[in-house]
Order: C-alpha cells, then structure tokens, then sequence
C-alpha cells in the first residue's frame, strides 16, 4: 500500500463529543470531516492512522471503513465482505477477531452476523492464499461489524484497546471518570493553560488536572502506549517512530502555574500523584487533602472543572444532597471565576438553585449526565469594570437588590436594643438572651448574644434571591451585626433555621465544636453554637428554669427529654433531694452530666443519668418509684434507631402524661411543654388525672418577641 494511498477513517467518540473531536481533527489538518451521531468520517493518507491514534485526546477508537452496504439477510452480508480485498488489510502473519452490534436492524443476532463476517473473510483469505485453512499469527486485525437501521459497517480497528487507556493510570477507583471524557471537559472549558489558575475541588485519582496539564503542554495522549497496527506491515514503523519523535518535540516546558487538585481521600491523592509523575505532569499539578468546604483562593479569575461524586441512586442521599447544596455557597467565595461541573445528580440546577450558563448532555459510561458551564467575567471584563468602579457581576452570590436599605433598618434595630438590654448581665445576671427575632420582615433573622459571641439563624421563608446570593447577603448581614454590637468575626456563628425533620434535627451541620461556658442566674452551662442547630441552652425556657428552682426544694426532680439538663441544674440549685435526668442521646447525657458537674453537683447518689427514650423509661420503673416534680418538653417529632416507636408530640403526649402521673405522689407537680405551634394539648383526656393551667405566657422571656416561642403548662396530679 503506498503512504499516499487514502483510507476512509471512522473515528467513533462519545454522544455529545463529536463537535470537541471535529476541533481536533481539523486542528490536526483533516478537512472535509462528515459528523454524524457518535462517529467523524474523512478521507486521508494512510499515515494518518498513527496521527490520529498518537493526538486525539476525546475521541474513542480509529477505524479504517472498509465498506458500508445494505444488509438485509444473511447472503449478502457474506457475498459483500467476501468481496472485500481481504489480503490487502490483514497480514499473513496477522490474526483477527470480529466484534459487532446491530441496532434497529433486521439482522438483530450480533453473534450469528459475527459468525457470517468472519466465515465470509475466512474464506476469502483461504481463496488469495491458495491454502485449505488459514494460519494466525500474533499480530492483532480487530474486525468490526456495525448494523443501523439496516446498513452494514465493516470496519478495521487501528487503535486496539480504547484511546482512554493512556498507560498512566495504574489504580482505578470505584467510579472512574476516562480519559478521553476528562480531556473533553477541559476543552468544552474556558482554561487554556494561560495565566487563569485551574482547580479540581474533587480530583480523586487526578484524571482532569492530569489531561488539563497535558493539553497545556502539548503532550499527545497516546505517546506512552502501543496501538495495534503499529504492528501492520503497510504502516511502516518510521511512520511511528518519526511521529513519535516530532510529538516529544512539541512538548511545552513545565507549566509556571500549577494546576490545583483537592480531595478528601489520601489515599486516592497519593494514586493523583504516581498518575501524575506517570504521564509526564507531576511538576505541574499540586494535589492536596482538603474538604470541599474550604475552597478558597485569592486570586482574581480562575476555573473550576470537576466531577463530584454521584453514583447510581446517591443523588437520594443525604450526604450528597448536602454536598451539592454547598456548592453555591463555596463557589461565592470565588465571585470572577467560571465553573464547569460534570455529574449525574439529578435535578442539579433546581438544586443549587442556579441556571447554568450553558449544559450539555454527556454519557459516563451508560450513566447519562450533564456538563453545566456557569461562565463567569473574562479578565478583560474584570479590568474594564474596575476601571470603570462599577461591580463585576459574578456568576454565585453577588449582593441582590436592597439589601444596603435591610442592612441600615437592621443595624438601627439591632443598636436600639443593644441600648435597652446593655446592662442586663450585670443588673440581671443575664448574658445569653435575644436581642433580634424578625423584627423587620424583610429581614428575617434571630440573633442571640451568648457572652461576647452572636448566634445568629434565619427562618426560612420565599425569596426572590438565588440560594448563592442569599449566602452572599447572610453573610453580610452578619458583618453588620458584628460591627453593631463589636463582635468579632471568629465569634459570630450563622446557622440556617428551617424545619428539622426526623434524624435531620439532630444532625451536626459543622464539626468545630466552639464549646465555651456561660452564666445564667449564677449557674454555669457549656454551649456549643458551632455545631447544632440549637447550642445546648434553650434561652426561651430561662423563665420557667426559674420556676422549677423555686419549688425544687426537698423534692425529687425528673427531667425527660432533658437535652443538656439545664432543668435539671436549676433543681438541684433549688435543694431538690434527687434529680433523675432520662435522655435518648448520649452526647446530651454526658453534656447534662458536665453541667451538673460544672456547678458542683457531683453526688452520684442523688444526681442520676439515664440514657433511654421516656416512654421506655417509664415502663422500666418500679411502681413504688415517685418523682415529685417533673419537667416535660419533648421535641415535636423524633425518630431513632434505638427505639421500635417514633415519637410524636402530638399523638403521643396523653399515654406519657398517664404513665408519669402513675409516678407522682397527689400535688406533684408537672412542667409540660413544646414548640410545636398547631398542638392542642388533649384536657379531656388528662382530666381525671390532673389539675390544668396554662402557663404560656408567663413563661416566655421578655426579650422574645414571638410570644408563640412555646407552650407551657402547669399540671398538678390529683
């Protein structure tokens, strides 16, 4: 065959892919490319083989098209590829295998067609070698057949195995994201190896900062592998081995800045690196152990490319519900840069609640997905904007409309009653209490001051504000409460307020643990306002912990559902004889026994800790066990691994009021209470067993002004 002989090349990519394969194609110098779904087809020289083969990054194989016919039974199949000059493409010392597929097709049994195809070139080769059989050798002729609607392919794969497998990859995890689809993604990016830094916040085994680099420097993907027709005798090995030599050659020198790849997994990060040095770029890529949360960089422009877990039916999960909802947040934190994010989550923009700029379908595998572009300001915008003063407009987060006019109404709000209850810890005894509750409806925040520290959380209600701009203005509006009230930013801590459903009330939303102790009525108690939701000292009962003190004296105290025990503190403050103290959890049972502790309630004799769910308790006791004063305040819905039943507040209240009462002398007392806001408590049914007051009102603090807090009652057993 001559070197200038032209070949019909079919070269086959992923769905979605085949405009990205064009480019390098036609960057290679192929001209005259017909696309069609999930195949290129061009005329060129047979060298081209080894071109395309050694540089093309996003494609999946190369084949020569050795014909393309009607198939409509199985004689012409074989008549058409027994035509085909066979001797001309396989080499006598050559072996061959044939592979095939048939879609919509009326010749559907893909082996009984690979068994045609293979008889019919059997034959002819037996025919042109004079010779009753034929003798196979080492070298690989991979034949395939591919029938759509009808037309039958007959194809010579010049690749072998797949051009993803580029020879650096020597550990491969349990969702690996190929080669040739990561090179992709970073082509359908913005970054091009220029001044604008590049990060994979979930790298894994490096795959996109590997292809990344490698395009940046001009490395041809297939340089460090072998294909099966270097081994065909019409493809000389100078072909190659020229080839070779001028790809080496075109190199670039190591990048100056280095692309960056995150990942919480050490041990796949240590697999990044060998990969790395493996294919050439480990000078040129720094990986490094680090949660997606703290993504962070100061430069100005930049990139984001990555693949975050998904998996098949992990979208359901919490944790990478969780994950993803981050997102918005972390990527504020990077106003000028673009974001390219490639997964199978589904529902992903509703998600983050943010429309990508740009998303196009892609398959992982069979796993269909989407690539979602969030372009964000060029450079060139950046300086034009700053020249000008105006405000660049990011693509997450960016301050909405309004919000320096809610900031001036919260700031006047929040000082007003600075001023009102500045001398509360000295006059009172009181540092912890609330000094914003919605106030401003626009502005619906609860802020409260513990000590020198602000909790602050939001109620959850409709806005027009992107989930990252509503981050961008939380977090604002935390700065202007920290400069109203001189707090500083490392003791501000900002938590989102919504309904906690089962499990999810209980849920650690940080792991710092800012654990710190605070005085109440010239008691101690340890909060902790960086990891819960709530922070181990409900300030809305601060009242009614006063009541209980006060007729604690001589009387045995049992707290159920007693989260830190702070009522149980109160008590034994009170003279209470004993104090039973019954949670399910065992974080807020040994929280309550610090607290205890703390304020020198160390006799084990009389101060009691039991880890078990209230109803299980109560059935437990021995019928002459009798509690005097009891307090109550469950949680409005709780479900557990550790018990049969889910509790629920409102269903569930009378049968544990019974079997308390069955426990309690006539006149103990019983403090019962619960934040849920459509509960009624059930007095017909509690009648015969006890005298009923509604305490509400007395209850609730001054400084809260959502005098709905909780509910209250004061119940007497008859």
């Amino acid at each position: 065959m001559s070197s200038m002989q032209q070949v019909h090349l079919v070269v086959t990519t992923v769905f979605g892919l085949e405009a990205v394969v064009r480019r390098e194609l036609e960057q290679l110098g192929f001209t005259n490319i017909s696309v069609n779904t999930g195949r290129l087809d061009f005329w060129a020289p047979i060298e081209a083989v080894v071109t395309c083969n050694l540089w093309l990054r996003s494609a999946e194989r190369v084949f020569i098209k050795l014909a393309e016919f009607e198939a409509m039974d199985f004689g012409v199949l074989f008549d058409t590829v027994n035509a085909i000059d066979w001797a001309q493409w396989i080499d006598e010392e050559g072996r061959f295998n044939v592979s095939g597929r048939s879609v919509q097709s009326q010749l559907s049994s893909v082996p009984a067609c690979q068994k045609i195809v293979k008889k019919a070139i059997v034959e002819k080769l037996k025919l042109q070698r004079g010779g009753e059989w034929i003798e196979e050798g080492e070298v690989e002729f991979p034949v395939d057949i591919v029938l759509f609607k009808d037309t039958a392919s007959i194809l010579l794969d010049t690749s072998g195995s797949g051009l993803h497998k580029r020879s650096y990859r020597t550990w491969i995890g349990a969702a690996p994201l190929k080669e040739t689809l990561a090179a992709a993604l970073v082509q359908l990016s913005f970054w091009r190896g220029d001044d604008r830094l590049l990060i994979d916040p979930f790298c894994g085994s490096g795959t996109i900062p590997i292809e990344a680099a490698m395009i940046a420097r001009n490395i041809a993907p297939g340089l460090q592998r072998e294909f099966c027709s270097e081994e065909w005798s019409y493809i000389p090995q100078k072909l190659w081995d020229d080839a070779r030599k001028q790809s080496m050659d075109a190199i670039k020198p190591n990048l100056e800045q280095r692309i960056l790849g995150y990942d919480v997994d050490g041990f796949i990060l240590d697999h990044a690196r060998e990969h790395a040095e493996n294919a050439g770029v480990g000078e040129d890529i720094h990986f490094q152990q680090q949660p997606f949360e703290e993504l962070s960089s100061k430069r100005p422009h930049g990139v984001i490319i990555t693949n975050p877990p998904y998996g098949v039916r992990l979208s359901d999960t919490p944790e990478i519900h969780d994950l993803y909802s981050q997102m918005p947040r972390v990527f504020a934190e990077l106003p000028t840069w673009s974001f390219f994010v490639f997964t199978g989550f589904e529902d992903f923009e509703n998600l983050i609640q943010q429309e990508a700029t740009r998303r196009r379908k892609l398959y992982n595998g069979r796993l269909e997905c989407h690539y979602y572009q969030f372009h964000g300001p060029s450079p060139d915008d950046g300086r034009i904007a700053r020249e000008s003063g105006e405000q660049v407009k990011q693509v997450f987060g960016g301050l909405p409309a309004r919000t320096d006019e809610q900031a001036t109404v919260f700031e006047n709000r929040l000082s007003k009653m600075a001023r009102h209850m500045r001398k509360w810890p000295t006059k009172r005894g009181i540092s912890c209490f609330r000094l914003y509750d919605r106030d401003i409806p626009e502005v619906p925040l609860v802020v409260d001051r513990y000590d020198d520290h602000l909790h602050i959380s939001e109620y959850q209600r409709p806005n027009e504000h992107t989930l990252a701009e509503h981050e961008t203005w939380l977090e604002h509006m935390a700065k202007v409460a920290g400069k109203v009230l001189d707090v500083p930013e490392n003791h501000i801590f900002v938590k989102h307020r919504g309904r906690q459903r089962g499990a999810s009330q209980y849920r650690p939303v940080a792991n710092d643990a800012h654990c710190f102790d605070v005085e109440e009525a010239e008691l101690k108690f340890r909060v902790n306002l960086s990891d819960y939701i709530d922070t181990g000292l409900f300030l809305d009962h601060r009242v009614t912990r006063g009541m209980v003190r006060d007729e604690a004296k001589g009387k045995r105290m049992l707290n159920l559902f007693a989260y830190t025990g702070s009522f149980s503190v109160y008590a034994a403050a009170g003279g209470a004889s004993s104090t039973t103290t019954v949670d399910l959890s065992h974080n807020y049972v040994d929280w309550s026994q610090w607290n205890m502790r703390a304020n020198g309630f160390t006799d084990e004799s009389c101060y009691h800790y039991i880890r078990r769910d209230a109803m299980t308790f109560l059935d437990e006791l021995d019928d002459a066990e009798q509690f005097d004063l009891a307090v109550v305040d469950p949680p409005t819905f709780s479900n557990s691994k550790s018990t049969e039943n889910d509790w629920d507040v409102q269903k569930d209240h009378v049968m544990l009021l019974d079997k308390l009462a069955e426990h309690m002398p006539t006149g103990g007392v019983v403090y019962f209470s619960n934040n849920y806001r459509r509960f009624k408590l059930d007095e017909y049914a509690l009648k015969e067993k006890y005298d009923i007051r509604d305490i509400s009102n007395k209850t609730v603090p001054e400084d809260f002004r959502n005098k709905r807090i909780h509910q209250c009652w004061r119940m007497v057993v008859k």
